[in-house]
């Protein structure tokens, strides 16, 4: 496995784990597409994306047939006798793991050769993992040759346009795949075959007025060779032009990069990087709504005036309907602010119904304790108090008698009893003020702790109910995002040095990620 290949399978399965996630949360358009171009990725990936694919095309007569055994040193493609035409696509593989992408090509097996099979040639070492391919002739009589070239065109990492002195002006070759061919000049290379027929002091005019007819293509720097299939002249710059190309990324990795950066990038406009919200200040504000919504406060008061009073009986009423709407309303609105459509909805659906709320508020209040018995000390601290009030009251009434001569006492008896009423007295009133300060202190904190477990009860509701789910809802959000930005390119390539720079897109007018005009393409695009 190349380096190409582990990275563009981990970044597949990052996208795949992001669509995962979002799944219904896109838009089924966005959905179908990034699916389908996880599994055309993945589909090219075992074909393999450390081949380096160069096709020789062109005409009728152009002797690319010829140039095609030059370069590959055999004997092996068809060169027309008496009807010079390619019938079939002829491949050449200086790999032994071709076969799947060969397949795909549909190279019939009579039709490759690999040259490791054949000639272990020491220099031959750049060209490793080269694919090179004859092509039918772009215009044959024969319309199946024109579909099988515009079906490969489109994936190739050097293509050659082979042409000959005399029908290098073709009106077909130029209107119909040259001038559509403008933005990839830098994988496109035109050949003058049979150079030898021409006379040396015409082939620089012949090669100028070639490049004057590309520059009105709009194709401008292709570059122009000269070459001889006949004589080998111009064969080893040929030779080193496919070393270049195969020294670059092939046109399968970076077409699967660019599948990859395209989707990632879809998936990524799906989830905006201001969508994160943090739930801490918003559950806070719904508790404050939800708390006047069940008339918490008034319960409290209800319990505290049943501990001060002894008696009441402080219940919580049904949250109001109305309320615990806005509220959801609410909470939606600010969570949902940056998402989505799609995102917005599974928010919606995650989020408990107000239904569900209203019961789980009732539910949790249910459990909160209204205790309204007056406090443990109270009872007999009024006892004591009553007991010595009317002791003192007994020792006064017994002091005035005393006093007044109707019962006989001394005056030490007196004056005892005296005092012993007024302390009774006393005593007996601070106790009865301690118990009822005790009775209205414990009827506050009975207030308060019923508030507190209240709010308590209602804090646990909305974050179950609303913080939870939108907290994974914007976790999942969040990795979404992350793997998506993760299953983009993570930068460009250096451009080549020398005679010509290939470029990683394929050169041909057809459309890369569609049908080439007037071909059926299969349902994964090859790889290279």
């Amino acid at each position: 496995m190349t380096t190409d290949d582990r990275d563009l399978r981990g970044r597949t399965e990052d996208l795949a784990t992001a669509l995962d996630l979002a799944a219904d949360r896109v838009p089924a358009d966005v959905e179908a597409t990034v699916r389908a171009a996880i599994t055309g990725v993945r589909e090219r990936l075992d074909l393999g994306v450390d081949h380096t694919v160069v096709a020789l095309a062109g005409g009728t007569g152009s002797g690319k047939s010829s140039l095609f055994n030059r370069l590959s040193r055999l004997d092996f493609a068809d060169v027309g006798v008496k009807r010079p035409t390619t019938a079939q696509i002829t491949a050449c593989a200086w790999s032994t793991r071709a076969t799947p992408l060969l397949d795909w090509l549909r190279v019939i097996p009579e039709r490759r050769i690999t040259r490791g099979h054949e000639l272990d040639a020491a220099d031959e070492d750049a060209l490793a993992g080269l694919v090179l391919l004859d092509l039918p002739d772009h215009d044959s009589i024969e319309p199946a040759h024109r579909v099988v070239v515009d079906r490969v065109l489109p994936y190739v990492d050097l293509l050659v346009w082979v042409v000959d002195p005399q029908k290098y002006a073709d009106d077909s070759l130029h209107t119909e795949y040259l001038s559509r061919s403008v933005g990839y000049e830098a994988s496109m290379v035109v050949a003058v075959n049979q150079i030898d027929t021409v006379p040396e002091g015409r082939r620089e005019a012949l090669v100028a007025d070639l490049e004057r007819l590309l520059e009105e293509d709009g194709l401008r720097g292709v570059h122009v060779t000269t070459v001889s299939a006949a004589t080998g002249e111009g064969v080893d710059a040929m030779v080193d032009l496919l070393e270049q190309a195969v020294d670059r990324r092939s046109v399968a990795a970076s077409r699967v990069a660019g599948e990859l950066d395209g989707a990632g990038a879809l998936l990524l406009s799906q989830t905006p990087a201001d969508a994160p919200w943090s739930t801490t200040s918003a559950v806070e504000a719904e508790v404050d709504a939800l708390a006047a919504a069940t008339g918490l406060e008034s319960v409290g008061a209800q319990v505290e005036n049943a501990v001060r009073h002894g008696y009441g009986r402080p219940a919580f009423e049904p949250p109001q309907a109305d309320a615990v709407a806005l509220s959801r309303g609410r909470w939606l609105a600010r969570a949902g602010k940056g998402l989505r459509p799609g995102w917005r909805a599974a928010l919606e659906a995650d989020v408990a119904s107000r239904p569900d709320v209203t019961d789980a508020l009732t539910g949790e209040l249910g459990k909160v304790r209204l205790d309204t018995r007056p406090p443990a000390a109270g009872r007999p601290m009024r006892v004591v108090a009553l007991v010595a009030l009317a002791l003192g009251i007994v020792a006064g009434v017994l002091a005035v008698l005393g006093g007044g001569s109707v019962l006989a006492l001394s005056s030490g008896a007196e004056t005892a009893a005296a005092v012993a009423a007024a302390v009774l007295v006393v005593a007996g009133l601070v106790l009865l003020l301690l118990a009822v300060r005790l009775r209205r202190s414990t009827a506050r904190q009975r207030r308060r702790a019923v508030v507190a477990a209240g709010r308590a009860a209602i804090e646990r509701v909305v974050d179950r109910c609303y913080g939870e789910p939108t907290r994974t809802l914007l976790a999942e959000h969040r990795q979404v995002r992350e793997l998506a930005q993760a299953a983009r390119e993570k930068g460009s390539l250096a451009p080549l040095t020398g005679a010509v720079p290939v470029s990683t897109a394929a050169a041909t007018g057809a459309a890369s990620t569609g049908s080439p005009a007037g071909g059926d393409v299969p349902e994964a695009a090859p790889t290279s």
